[in-house]
């Protein structure tokens, strides 16, 4: 869980110099290879000569106060959860973004028309440079519908096409309900057309409903749940959020012991109400935020941590969020600042477009 601050203070006034070097170098070193760190290691990188006695003494007190554990009673020390969040919040030193880190990232952020696939690109990019698993939180798009057409790719597939008054054309493919036919799929758009004009998704969400309720019996039952279903798809009801991209999935497969740990977490990634509740949490406090294992919920049952950052519009509202989640022996010091500058260069972008 999240220590307090007063609790920390008192963790850290706690530990002399000695322990603090000892701790440091313990997580430094688990945060590096993976592997417990042992006593008789450490006495070749301490600041000061000690014996591989003096020095298990002092990771034994570590343990005691809950910020070290032994995998093995003859292994060496890693930190726990809570002695990674001491870390992260009192000892990390965060590195300046590395020169190739910052050419990668901008490359990515070209002169993308579409803001869906410029942000699937920052999404590769960032798991790439990470070597975890990214995800971003696009915005809602919330220009007025211009025309709407349902496209069948087969029984169970079918493209919606929505094209906005500014001009971004947007394809989405989505699984209809059963049993629908082109000319079904038809109606239903001509029925959503004559409602579209000048409304924006959710605008048209709240209109349609009504509409349906109002003239279910007009309109014949499957185009009634394709209009339903898709939509469903393109704004979910009473959520500000409409679109979560994940990249890099395989990197947390390399990395995990336990698969169907992480196929859990990808079943969390899919429900996007806590993805919301989660970006909620990023919201309250300024620029990158670390989450360590069970002090999220979405993460709590892949031992996973997650690094994530806000992004935000001209007028400095919150519109979305950019992460990387991986083991919780990530590299935080280098992982922050690839996703804070990440952050702040999509905010820019479409900051910028929406000036133009």
């Amino acid at each position: 869980m999240t220590i307090p601050n007063d609790d920390q203070t008192r963790l850290l006034s706690e530990l002399n110099d000695r322990s603090r070097e000892v701790f440091r170098r313990v997580v430094e070193g688990y945060l590096e290879t993976g592997d417990p760190v042992g006593s008789r290691s450490l006495t070749r990188t301490m600041s000061e000569k000690l014996s591989a006695a003096t020095i298990r003494n002092v990771m034994q007190d570590l343990e005691y106060m809950g910020l070290l554990g032994s995998p093995h009673i003859s292994a060496g020390r890693v930190p726990t959860q809570l002695g990674l969040r001491m870390f992260v919040d009192g000892f990390m030193e965060v590195s300046a973004l590395h020169a190739n880190d910052r050419l990668a990232l901008d490359q990515t952020l070209g002169h993308e028309p579409d803001i869906g696939t410029l942000l699937d690109r920052v999404s590769g990019t960032l798991s790439g440079l990470t070597h975890g698993a990214s995800i971003v939180l696009a915005p809602k798009h919330e220009a007025p519908i211009r025309h709407v057409e349902f496209v069948s790719l087969g029984p169970e597939r079918a493209l919606v096409v929505l094209v906005f008054a500014d001009g971004q054309v947007e394809n989405r493919v989505f699984t209809p309900p059963a049993g629908q036919t082109p000319s079904s799929m038809r109606e239903a758009a001509n029925f959503i057309n004559a409602l579209a004009e000048g409304r924006t998704l959710s605008e048209l969400r709240g209109q349609m409903s009504a509409e349906i309720t109002a003239r279910r019996q007009e309109i014949d039952t499957l185009a009634a749940a394709l209009v339903e279903s898709g939509l469903a798809q393109w704004a979910d009801h009473g959520q500000p959020y409409e679109r979560l991209i994940v990249r890099g999935q395989s990197n947390l497969l390399d990395t995990a012991g336990d698969i169907d740990r992480i196929r859990s977490l990808f079943d969390d990634l899919e429900r996007k109400r806590d993805i919301a509740e989660f970006l909620d949490l990023a919201e309250q406090g300024d620029g990158v935020r670390i989450f360590i294992g069970s002090e999220n919920k979405l993460f709590s049952l892949s031992g996973s941590s997650v690094v994530v950052s806000p992004y935000m519009n001209a007028e400095r509202k919150i519109i979305g969020a950019i992460g990387v989640i991986g083991p919780t022996r990530l590299n935080y010091g280098r992982i922050v600042p690839i996703v804070d500058y990440t952050a702040q260069l999509v905010g820019r972008i479409l900051s910028g477009r929406a000036k133009g």
